[in-house]
């Protein structure tokens, strides 16, 4: 190799680790892929992306280092002459077809069968029907009597106010925490069907994989089943934009056990303290849909 082509790689490796020295001092590495998540959907979709995501790092290291080779290997500094006498080959254009289709394939049959288990929502054992308000999210657990809004919690939303006087830094979760959350058993397939009374929001609660729009006059669905043992806060938010104050509308998922879920739901029951979602016009065909939907 000739002192210039190593003068030019040792400058670009120079700049290279320049650039990256801040980053990795200050970034999180692990917050840059996606994660694993708690549910089953959530790590059937990270293993899809791992998988894919190696095949493409394949496919880069070979046609990036062959390109890379070629330069070096070829150069004009060692006496490479252009071949002018190549010809077109039907042998080389079939391989160079068929290679991609068989990768293409092979990344296809993973990506379907996460994608069917992604719409299955047989033997769902908990439904819940979800309304996006602006600027809330009602939830309805059919069967269960148990019905309330979920918004903003009351701290968190004084403060964000202009010439409020009051420090965010001193808000436990400013802007990520609800005064009533959406509570679910462990262990439990639950099948939310969302909607929303008057623009499109979204549903999304990274940790579990999923993200689906809520949609006026429509009924979507999505299922998640988190793990055993993986109890605790789980924190989302409305991922599509719905207007001002959109940054405004959390998400915030409480798993339980199964004994504290009963609890809970006996304990709403009884307090009398659910909150009848207001009466609109898309109410009564949401709930006909939920109520014939079949539970598995």
């Amino acid at each position: 190799m000739s002192r210039q082509i190593r003068h030019v790689l040792s400058s670009a490796a120079a700049a290279l680790v320049a650039a990256l020295a801040p980053l990795a001092a200050h970034a999180e590495w692990g917050n840059l892929n996606m994660p694993v998540g708690v549910t089953e959907l959530s790590k059937q979709i990270y293993s899809l992306h791992m998988t894919i995501f190696w095949w493409c790092v394949a496919i880069g290291v070979f046609v990036f280092g062959w390109m890379i080779w070629s330069l070096v290997a070829f150069r004009k500094s060692k006496g490479a002459v252009a071949d002018t006498s190549i010809t077109h080959s039907t042998k080389a254009e079939i391989v160079w077809t068929l290679i991609p289709v068989v990768i293409l394939v092979i990344m296809a049959i993973p990506a379907a069968r996460t994608l069917i288990a992604i719409e299955d929502t047989r033997n769902t054992e908990l439904s819940i029907k979800v309304t996006g308000y602006q600027w809330k999210w009602h939830y309805d657990y059919l069967g269960e009597d148990v019905k309330f809004f979920s918004a903003l919690e009351r701290t968190s939303d004084e403060t964000r106010q202009l010439q409020s006087g009051l420090d965010p830094n001193a808000v436990p979760e400013y802007l990520r925490d609800v005064d009533k959350p959406l509570v679910v058993p462990e262990d439990t397939k639950v099948r939310l069907l969302l909607t929303a009374q008057d623009v499109i929001h979204a549903w999304w609660v990274p940790q579990f994989g999923m993200k689906k729009d809520a949609i006026p006059g429509v009924v979507n669905e999505l299922w998640f089943k988190v793990d055993a043992g993986k109890t605790g806060i789980y924190r989302g938010q409305c991922a599509e934009l719905c207007g001002r104050d959109h940054g405004f509308m959390p998400i915030v998922v409480k798993v339980v056990t199964k004994e504290e879920y009963k609890a809970w739901v006996a304990a709403q029951q009884t307090d009398g303290a659910n909150e009848a979602a207001p009466a609109v016009n898309a109410a009564p065909t949401v709930a006909s849909i939920a109520t014939a939907a079949p539970q598995g």
